[in-house]
């Protein structure tokens, strides 16, 4: 169990958090929730020891161990994935390096009898059952199975880490964290560069895992498939609610509810009091009276309401010009990085008003054929817009391409068009920039801010065709909600790649489904598709469960096999140990029984001829023993 105690935060004076205090058992599933900035990071970096508080501790009982997964992620490594991803067994390495030391000392070793020999052995013994009970012969498949679970491909594994992007060198830092099995799990947004098939392999995960978890996230869904508690951090202080995301926004709304008709209650209670003592302070039969009635309200503890953060974007899309009825046909398109095909042969029509999703593992050519449609990239065939179709790109990396040295109010006044010009800073407070926050460098601003302003930017121009890229990796859920909102109420034609379910739901007519270098086509929305996929991946499964179960006899059967002829050599050791000392011991006493100085001493003594003779009698047993042994070690 961890216990949080009385933690505090401060930042140039103001309090973040104050004396917040909660505990987590095991197997607890809880989803860190509150405004942006309401300090839901900085609480993981706290409990992961990775920032120390101003104020409190953090307790945790004997061998309690805690995986931190922070947002930011880069991992200079050579080290191939595998490699990488096998440091997470280093404790389990250790022992095994320690097991062949001891293996070398029995086989060069030649004091069978002595105590520093049979430590090793009693050693040997040990190793090997704390292996066994770590799991330790599990270990590769577990590495391949939670690594091809997380996305990567078997021919992926070999290639260097540093070859990786952020979002996948992620990937290899969450494995290894899931390698390890510690008692606590925190993850800081870990579906942000995951793809649905990896998130709902991750959900399944963190469902049947034996330890407890703490995460934040902006995917509804993810939080409410995993989640069965809800610790919101609101006003410096923390809410606990024993139930998912969903459920708890139904109870803290109640909550809330409650709280606004108390202080009513009470405001009412305050002026009504205040106007008594104004009407009863001046005249002296009522004094005493009013200034009782003052010290009440001394002793009041005024109620506060939570603040809610209500700001959300809010906007909607220029009214689009009408384009043709066909706005993209894709006619036998091949695209190919190197030797690598990512997209081979594909053909489809997007039309008029049509809404799709983009769908699929992540390298399966989404965000590619995104750019091959507006023609950032070249690729083989060919792709047509249609009549009057003006298109606007929101890229997965759109941000990043924001002039760092201008202001945000510079950004956007810059790109509009001469007729938007006076509608700049009404645009950018719709997009929560207002006030000091306009003349902010862009270079500073958050990656959320910089999301945003990339999204304002992409308004001023209206378009028929829109073509988002994850357009929701740094919103909030009620600025997804807005985007969505949006997107539905846009007469024109939308594109979108993303791995959000919960934003995809109800949104799209179609769902273009990205798998091994083609797109397959589905009617209806993301629901309707997940739920075709699982039925085909159940099937996929089946027909390979077949193949594994000969393949777990065949391993099950050889590391049994591994394990008797370990211990057949092991204990034939130790027969040839006990055989050479026996032999000595004969010899030893055969040249008494030849000297003549000490014959008559010897021949007479009953005790050793009776020794010697268990002697034999045991050299002959143990020879008989060896037979035994070398015969079922050659078999």
């Amino acid at each position: 169990m961890l216990r949080v105690n009385n933690i505090s935060i401060h930042f140039g004076g103001k309090f973040l958090f104050e004396d917040i205090s909660f505990q987590v058992g095991d197997k607890e599933r809880i989803g860190l929730t509150g405004r942006n900035g309401a300090g839901k990071s900085t609480m993981l970096k706290v409990i992961s020891k990775h920032q120390v508080p101003g104020t409190g501790t953090i307790e945790t009982s004997g061998g309690y161990t805690i995986g931190y997964l922070p947002q930011d992620i880069d991992i200079q490594s050579d080290l191939s994935v595998l490699d990488e991803t096998k440091k997470a067994f280093e404790e389990v390495e250790k022992i095994e390096e320690r097991i062949s030391f001891i293996h070398h000392q029995l086989e060069t070793r030649t004091d069978y009898e002595s105590d520093e020999y049979m430590e090793f052995i009693n050693e040997l013994t040990e190793k090997e059952q704390l292996l066994h009970h770590m799991g330790a012969e599990k270990n590769d498949e577990a590495i391949e199975r939670i690594l091809k679970g997380l996305g990567f491909e078997s021919h992926e594994m070999d290639k260097p880490v540093k070859t990786f992007s952020g979002g996948w060198q992620m990937r290899i830092v969450l494995a290894k964290i899931l390698l390890q099995q510690p008692s606590l799990i925190l993850l800081d947004e870990p579906t942000n560069h995951l793809d649905i098939e990896s998130i709902i392999w991750l959900e399944e995960f963190l469902t049947n895992y034996n330890g407890a978890t703490i995460l934040i996230s902006h995917d509804k869904t993810f939080l409410d498939n995993v989640t069965t508690r809800t610790i919101e951090i609101v006003m410096g202080k923390t809410e606990d609610y024993k139930c998912n995301y969903s459920n708890y926004l139904i109870q803290r709304t109640d909550r809330i509810e409650k709280q606004q008709q108390a202080k009513k209650n009470q405001d009412e209670f305050i002026k009504q009091t205040e106007r008594n003592i104004e009407k009863f302070r001046a005249k002296a039969s009522k004094a005493k009276f009013a200034q009782n009635l003052m010290k009440k309200l001394d002793k009041m503890d005024i109620l506060e309401v939570d603040s809610s953060d209500n700001s959300n974007i809010n906007f909607r899309f220029q009214a689009p010009p009408r384009s043709g009825k066909v706005v993209v046909k894709v006619e036998s398109v091949t695209k190919k990085y190197g030797p690598k095909t990512v997209l081979k042969n594909i053909n489809f029509e997007i039309n008029r008003g049509e809404k799709v999703a983009f769908v699929g593992k992540n390298g399966m050519g989404k965000t590619t054929l995104a750019k091959m449609i507006v023609n950032q990239i070249p690729y083989d065939g060919a792709i047509t817009l249609g009549h009057n179709v003006s298109l606007a790109f929101y890229a997965q990396h759109q941000a990043e391409s924001l002039d760092g040295n201008k202001t945000v109010f510079q950004t956007i006044d810059d790109a509009a068009p001469y007729e938007m010009r006076t509608k700049v800073r009404s645009l950018l407070g719709a997009f929560l920039f207002s006030g000091e926050d306009v003349e902010k460098k862009v270079k500073v601003l958050s990656g959320g801010e910089k999301g945003r302003l990339a999204m304002c930017k992409l308004l001023l121009e209206p378009s028929n065709l829109l073509i988002l890229d994850e357009p929701t990796n740094h919103l909030d859920m009620r600025s997804k909600d807005q985007l969505k909102a949006a997107i539905k109420q846009f007469d024109g034609t939308v594109i979108v790649v993303s791995h959000d379910r919960d934003f995809l739901q109800g949104l799209t007519d179609k769902v273009f489904e990205f798998i091994d270098q083609e797109v397959k086509e589905h009617v209806g929305d993301i629901n309707e598709f997940l739920r075709l996929r699982a039925a085909e991946n159940f099937r996929e499964f089946e027909l390979d469960k077949e193949v594994v179960k000969v393949e777990e006899k065949k391993k099950v059967k050889a590391k049994k096999e591994n394990k008797v002829l370990h211990e057949l050599r092991k204990e034939l050791r130790s027969v040839e140990g006990k055989i050479e000392s026996l032999e000595g011991k004969i010899a030893d006493a055969d040249s008494k029984l030849k000297d003549p100085n000490v014959f008559e001493k010897y021949v007479s003594d009953q005790n050793f001829f009776k020794e010697y003779e268990s002697f034999k009698k045991e050299l002959g047993e143990q020879m008989e023993r060896w037979e035994v042994l070398a015969e079922e070690i050659e078999d």
